[in-house]
């Protein structure tokens, strides 16, 4: 390994990892010694599977576990959000293109892998328990620090309620490939393709977990016609669905990942010392209260959220 103080590093993501840029090899060095079973093992075992699927992800190049580190292939810095951000670029013809690759993804049945120590990884199940626990990070670390103790104890007790309600109407089965980040800023833009990145916690879910992810997705703005277009054309291209139900899911799922996405925001905040993911909780907000309106079955969520955050859900 090439010493740390002549590799570049480069901007993070909200993880324990680190990234150091080599540009002789054109390789990331990925560095983690907090979590680096999930960071460093399974992140290449997910890739291996992507890869084996005809899906552009980071290729292994060396690894040394043992001193906490992998080198993969480096897709440069052109990710689809900063494409997007581009207000000259058709931004439904580039959902277009993302629709294909998430098609492509859902289509993947290999569930077992062997990792770079020659053991087999099972991609597990996305099981309720780990939605509400997701869920649940909302009033671990948002809830208390907004509302007094008392108020929010009370609040904690039926939000939980809420969230096991809305897990038991959920219609699709965990059999998808839910990359469970999938989102512009995790889809990189190399050679003329689509590269997926950041892939470590993939599981086997719902499908319409991974489309909630990239439409209403907390970093990237869009308007709601441009969302709804998106949506329409993801079933369009898939025929077999049954929109009734898919769509229900996909609002559970939406709504339940934005207030996931509150508590995760607020935890690096308070834990990590990571402040910047605070000025994006507004907006996850503002995409909770979009989607809140669309069934009777969020009605109790709703009116339990208005009651305690009246400034956001209206």
């Amino acid at each position: 390994m090439k010493s740390i103080a002549i590799l570049k590093q480069i901007k993070g993501d909200a993880s324990f990892r680190k990234f150091y840029r080599n540009k002789e090899n054109n390789s990331i060095l990925v560095l983690s010694k907090k979590e680096k079973l999930k960071n460093l093992l399974i992140y290449d075992a997910i890739n291996k599977i992507l890869i084996k699927n005809k899906i552009l992800a980071p290729n292994l190049l060396s690894e040394n576990y043992p001193n906490d580190y992998i080198e993969i292939q480096d897709f440069g810095d052109q990710t689809l959000f900063e494409i997007l951000k581009n207000k000259r670029n058709n931004k439904f013809n580039i959902f277009k293109e993302i629709v294909k690759i998430l098609n492509k993804i859902q289509l993947i049945k290999d569930k077992k892998v062997k990792n770079f120590k020659n053991k087999f990884y099972k991609i597990k199940d996305y099981k309720k328990k780990i939605l509400f626990d997701e869920a649940k990070l909302f009033c671990d670390w948002y809830v208390p620090k907004i509302l007094p103790k008392v108020k929010s104890n009370k609040f904690n007790k039926k939000f939980k309620l809420e969230i096991k309600n809305l897990l038991s109407k959920l219609n699709y089965k965990n059999i998808t490939f839910v990359h469970r980040d999938f989102h512009v800023s995790n889809l990189m833009y190399y050679n003329k393709k689509i590269a997926v990145i950041d892939s470590q916690d993939a599981l086997f879910g719902n499908r319409a977990y991974d489309l909630a992810s990239l439409i209403d997705d907390v970093r990237l703005k869009t308007s709601n016609r441009l969302k709804e277009k998106v949506f329409k054309y993801y079933v369009k291209t898939n025929k077999k669905i049954d929109l009734k139900k898919f769509k229900k899911d996909f609002e559970i799922l939406s709504i339940l990942r934005n207030l996931k996405i509150i508590g995760i925001f607020m935890r690096l905040a308070v834990r990590d010392n990571k402040k910047k993911y605070l000025k994006l909780i507004p907006y996850a907000w503002e995409l909770v209260n979009h989607r809140i309106k669309e069934q009777n079955e969020f009605n109790n969520l709703m009116i339990l959220l208005k009651n305690n955050f009246p400034k956001f859900i209206r």
